[in-house]
């Protein structure tokens, strides 16, 4: 087994100093950080409590694990507005964060993840963005190897709590709202990420309205991409009365589509991101506080690192009908 005293002389530093670099201690060169850190990735050391009870003043550090959506045309905000919640609460409750995403972890195994978290001392992980598909990220998590709170994905235990809006009621209530008092019978519905727990629900919502008003709903997937829902749009629109999408992104994406087309066709949303503001048309959508959420998200694992057992915490939406001057206030 690797020691703290192997990655000391494989770095050529003091094994002091590899406990000042595992255990945070300020005036560490970065230089001498780098060496260090290099020396336990390349050795695959793994700090156990002996090295790190050699440090009175070890705080709690955290991973934000972010899926970033790659396919979209325009920025997505957020993953931003995850991340300034999470940085700010992380600061008040004196946990250092960082941030990861997807694409820096997906080529690893399970055993992989877990060297590199604990390489890092991370003790915590809030997890934004976990699908069915993302198989060792779940394995991951079920090791209990970190304490971990998940964002729009299940999975309570011991060690892990959930956090998320009811997509299911929220998507049946946008829905309902952008439909009332319409004569419209056959909607496009662009779903989200295919095997996605969040896409799931909102279909289950949707799929509740449909039942309850008899209405022809045609579902595609959109992957939570602008493209991929103009190319829906521009296929399908033609032949439908009213477009409803999973994602507020999803919806820009349709409306670019219909204003190329030069036909109309209302479209709702759903997330309440800022961007809908400057897509010219007022949209019925719906609001999460995504920086609330991460805050709330970072006080959760805080309580699990202090002994709590997990749970499911729902957080509020609100129905909303964006428009332009929203952004400028």
């Amino acid at each position: 087994m690797v020691s703290i005293r192997d990655v000391a002389k494989e770095a050529g530093v003091a094994i002091s100093t590899v406990s000042k670099v595992l255990n945070h201690y300020p005036n560490v060169s970065n230089e001498t950080k780098e060496k260090v850190n290099a020396a336990i990735t390349a050795l695959g050391f793994v700090p156990n409590t002996i090295a790190s009870a050699l440090s009175s003043k070890k705080t709690g550090r955290a991973a934000l694990v972010l899926d970033v959506n790659r396919h979209a045309q325009t920025v997505d905000e957020i993953p931003m507005q995850y991340i300034i919640g999470a940085i700010n609460k992380a600061k008040e409750k004196g946990i250092d964060i960082i941030t990861v995403f997807f694409t820096m972890i997906a080529e690893m195994n399970v055993e992989e993840m877990i060297r590199y978290f604990q390489s890092q001392s991370i003790e915590g992980l809030i997890i934004g963005g976990l699908s069915k598909e993302d198989i060792s990220l779940r394995k991951l998590v079920e090791s209990g190897k970190f304490k971990s709170v998940l964002i729009d994905a299940p999975g309570v235990d011991e060690n892990t709590s959930s956090i998320h809006i009811d997509n299911e009621k929220a998507q049946y209530e946008v829905a309902k709202k952008f439909l009332n008092g319409t004569a419209y019978k056959k909607i496009l519905y662009i779903s989200g990420k295919k095997n996605g727990y969040v896409s799931e629900e909102r279909l289950i919502g949707m799929n509740r309205l449909a039942d309850e008003l008899g209405i022809q709903v045609l579902v595609r997937t959109g992957s939570f991409s602008e493209l991929e829902a103009r190319k829906l749009t521009m296929q399908y629109a033609a032949s439908r009365e009213a477009i409803i999408c999973a994602s507020d992104l999803m919806a820009i994406g349709a409306m670019k589509a219909l204003i190329d087309m030069d036909i109309y066709r209302p479209v709702c949303g759903f997330d309440g991101v800022s961007l809908m503001g400057y897509a010219g048309k007022q949209m019925h959508t719906v609001r999460q506080d995504f920086q609330n959420i991460a805050a709330r998200a970072v006080e959760e694992l805080s309580r699990l690192m202090e002994g709590g057992c997990g749970q499911d915490l729902v957080m509020p939406h609100k129905l909303i009908r964006i428009k332009y001057l929203d952004v400028l206030s």
